[in-house]
């Protein structure tokens, strides 16, 4: 029986009008309503006929989480009055709870987008709505352009909505072409804020470490707010881990502690979710009950204040979940669930002055993630570069970049990026595209259901408990009775069904530690890795360095294939956090790709060195010196080396570096022909004036052999006869009044003449080189700086009269006329004058 009463008591059913209207006109809305007023539940049910009177449709929800399908399909069964399976139901990986008579099916984003490719059309379907696409997952922004290529192409008459809990709509309203967006009045209560920073200061997040001083926080945070306030608790933390540590901290509290993540078990989730406890109660949960679930009997939210958020580093080729601090709107979001049934109050456990400074939202997927599984659903969907798909945020050019590397490497793409069959059916397995060729390779070479094992452990990390080494974490799952080992055993039988219905699998026998090592291999080539010098560090593949922490029983292993690490802030090294021991053979044969066999000739440490190398990527296997390397291999490390190390590697004269000077100058103020002599310009010119002197060259010490001067001269203007009006345009030396031939020096941003003041005396006109006046530097007669200037004449009227005032008593032998436009210019003293 149909509970008419709680669905009459949710808010979004006075948007419920305004929504159909929208979609009779347009075919897509937006739906904004605050968590709690039954927008995931109500609407789909409205839009199936199911309640409120319209015509049967079937309805797809996608949720961004598997707790979050399965909660809102059993909520809508329970509205119906049935079970989950019948009008209502719900498709995770790895579970499917539907039936014939199935109108209303709630679906993971991830679910979504393998039905898309396997068929574009969505037979049978008639609306689509994606929930909680605010959270900017890379799987709903991937959901909603695919949807929006199929309306506009091939299904015109396909409903659209993007519900949103957040008041931000308008992005998601112009990307579905100026959408009607429809908002939706929640029922909220005041939420008190009570600022609990902890009082000695804690160290900040980095990877995926927590000051564990914050968390012994929280948990007195807990304790303070069940003692101060009635209710229930809600407490956010970053991860799993957190919430472990954090549960333990609780014991003997007076309220029954649970845990809500994405790994707790159904049964745990259907607890926390069904609120039938008589006791006061202390959820621990993640994000996933920010917006996507109702939490009820919640009275109380304590936030740590923190979250986590994907990180890649392509160059290192790392990526992991990293720890972050909450934006604002996920504390408001956070907050919001302390009044959705009654005044409440959230205990923030930060500084109300920190609030300000927090970014304003999330940052979206796209941005930060790794790409190789969003490019691959783009190549099959035929826009291999994403350019035509209706994306609120571009992907980032590098990432896309590394993304198409790997795809490229795996085999998922061809060299234009487009799918290969392959490609396509690693997409349909629902796994990451490097698991997916761990898979598949794997199977080949040690079975379908142990590489099942292996992909299921690499798919979802094992607890820390179950220690660093991969093979023994397997047989830990094997035997294990935890939530993991029960959610790794049912991914195992999905896995291994896939393989065994293509007919793969049969691959050799051989030990379970070899097994695993080498899928793990597969799935991360790059990070094949070698010890290096010192028990317990080891270079891998990609150049990364990488430890293993104290006590490993993986130190002393000559090779490891390393499936997780992360890089801590300003560490050199990247800490190993899940490895297997693995041979050389197994490494070539998973990093093949990687293998390089040849002359490497390099500038290394000041020098040529030239040897005959074979490497994995940055592993070297075999090293020998090469005796006689290829001229085209020296000539490109020594352009390198002067590149490193700059042109003084050649051998420069004071009269060389003068010449290079005034060439500067020219090329400054006249431009063409005169050459441009810059490092930059050199390098990108060696043909032009190192030749034929670099090609013979070998090492550094022939390098300083090469005339510089004799080689800059090549890139006179010879050919325009330019060349000749080097001495004219910018000479040398300038001869003065007093007969002397002073060095003009080009250095500075203008030419400068430094010379005696007397020998200048009867010179009223600056002398100027190429149009441009020379800085006049004059001189006391002990060739000491007297003054500057660039006018002369004006210097002769204004100017002279102070220098002489200071100078003539300190040089009385020096003429000093008090006119010294009218005297005749000398470099001698007044008697040598009046002796000649």
């Amino acid at each position: 029986m149909i509970r008419t009463d709680a669905l009459d008591r949710l808010p979004v059913r006075t948007a419920v009008p305004a929504l159909r209207q929208a979609l009779d006109d347009r075919g897509v809305a937006v739906l904004c309503a605050p968590p709690g007023t039954g927008k995931t539940t109500l609407v789909p049910l409205v839009l199936a006929g199911l309640v409120g009177g319209g015509p049967a449709r079937r309805v797809v929800v996608a949720e961004p989480r598997r707790i979050a399908a399965r909660a809102a399909a059993r909520r809508m069964a329970w509205l119906l009055g049935e079970q989950s399976g019948r009008r209502v139901g719900f498709t995770v990986r790895g579970e499917r709870v539907v039936g014939r008579d199935t109108v209303v099916e709630v679906v993971t984003t991830g679910v979504l987008l393998q039905r898309l490719q396997r068929d574009q059309e969505l037979a049978g379907v008639d609306a689509v709505i994606i929930d909680e696409c605010h959270e900017r997952h890379l799987d709903a922004d991937t959901v909603a352009a695919f949807l929006l290529d199929v309306r506009e192409a091939i299904r015109p008459d396909l409903r659209l909505v993007a519900a949103s809990a957040t008041t931000d709509a308008q992005g998601w309203a112009r990307l579905l072409g100026d959408a009607p967006v429809v908002e939706a009045q929640g029922v909220s209560h005041p939420v008190e804020v009570v600022w609990a920073p902890p009082v000695r200061p804690v160290r900040p997040p980095h990877g995926m470490r927590v000051d564990p001083a914050l968390l012994t926080h929280v948990a007195s945070v807990v304790r303070r707010a069940l003692a101060e306030r009635d209710g229930d608790v809600l407490c956010f933390l970053p991860g799993v881990g957190e919430i472990g540590r954090v549960a333990g901290q609780l014991a003997g509290v007076p309220a029954e502690v649970l845990q809500v993540h994405g790994r707790a078990p159904a049964a745990v989730q259907d607890a926390v979710l069904a609120g039938s406890s008589e006791d006061r109660r202390v959820v621990l949960a993640t994000s996933v009950a920010e917006s996507s679930l109702t939490v009820p009997g919640v009275r109380i939210v304590v936030d740590s204040g923190l979250a986590r958020e994907p990180r890649t580093d392509h160059a290192r080729g790392l990526s992991a979940l990293t720890t972050v601090r909450a934006s604002q709107a996920a504390g408001r979001q956070r907050a919001g669930r302390a009044g959705r049934e009654a005044p409440g109050a959230v205990y923030r456990c930060w500084e109300q002055g920190e609030d300000g400074r927090l970014a304003r939202f999330p940052s979206p997927e796209i941005k930060v993630a790794d790409l190789a599984a969003f490019a691959l659903q783009a190549a099959c969907w035929g826009d291999p570069d994403a350019s035509g798909l209706a994306l609120l945020d571009p992907p980032p050019a590098g990432a896309m970049g590394a993304a198409r590397e790997t795809l490229t490497a795996i085999g998922a793409v061809d060299t234009d990026g487009r799918v290969t069959d392959r490609g396509v059916r690693m997409s349909r397995l629902g796994l990451h595209p490097r698991l997916a060729r761990a898979l598949l390779d794997g199977a080949a070479e040690v079975g379908g259901r142990r590489a099942a094992e292996v992909v299921a452990l690499l798919s979802e990390e094992p607890p820390r408990e179950y220690g660093d080494d991969l093979a023994a974490a397997l047989r830990t799952a094997r035997r294990g009775g935890d939530g993991y080992a029960a959610r790794w055993r049912q991914e195992v039988r999905r896995l291994s069904s896939s393989i065994e219905s293509s007919g793969e699998g049969s691959g050799r026998g051989g030990s379970d530690d070899a097994a695993v090592g080498l899928v793990a291999a597969l799935a991360f080539p790059e990070r094949v890795a070698r010890a290096a010098r010192g028990e317990g560090a080891f270079l891998m593949a990609s150049g990364t360095g990488a430890e293993l922490r104290d006590g490993s029983r993986l130190r002393s292993a000559p090779w490891l294939a390393v499936a997780v690490a992360d890089r801590p802030a300003h560490a050199a090294s990247a800490r190993v956090r899940l490895a297997a021991v693995i041979d050389e053979d197994t490494a070539r044969l998973a990093a093949g790709h990687l293998r390089f066999s040849g002359e490497e000739v390099r500038w290394v440490d000041g020098d040529v060195v030239a040897r005959s190398v074979e490497r994995l990527g940055a592993v070297e296997l075999s090293v020998r010196a090469l005796k006689q390397p290829r001229p085209e291999l020296v000539r490109a490390a020594l352009v390198d080396g002067l590149g490193r190390e700059g042109l003084g590697l050649l051998r420069w004269s004071r009269e060389t570096g003068q010449l290079r000077e005034r060439l500067a100058f020219l090329h400054r103020e006249l431009g063409t022909p005169w050459p441009d002599v810059s490092d930059g310009a050199l390098l990108a010119r060696t043909e032009e004036w190192l030749e034929p002197e670099l090609s013979r060259a070998r090492r550094r010490s022939d390098l300083a052999r090469i005339d510089a001067g004799q080689a800059l001269r090549r890139l006179l203007p010879w050919a325009t006869g330019e060349a000749a009006r080097l001495d004219e345009l910018a000479p040398e030396r300038i001869e003065v009044p007093s007969g002397s031939r002073i060095r003009v020096e080009y250095a500075g941003e203008q030419p400068v003449l430094a010379v005696k003041l007397q020998e200048l005396f009867g010179l009223t006109e600056t002398p100027k080189v190429a149009g441009v006046p020379v800085l006049v530097h004059l001189l006391s007669p002990a060739g000491r700086p007297a003054a500057v200037t660039a006018d002369l004449a004006s210097f002769w009227r204004d100017g002279y009269r102070a220098v002489r005032a200071e100078l003539r008593g300190r040089y009385p032998k020096h003429p000093w006329p008090e006119d010294p436009t009218t005297v005749e210019a000398t470099r001698y003293t007044s008697a040598r004058l009046r002796r000649e």
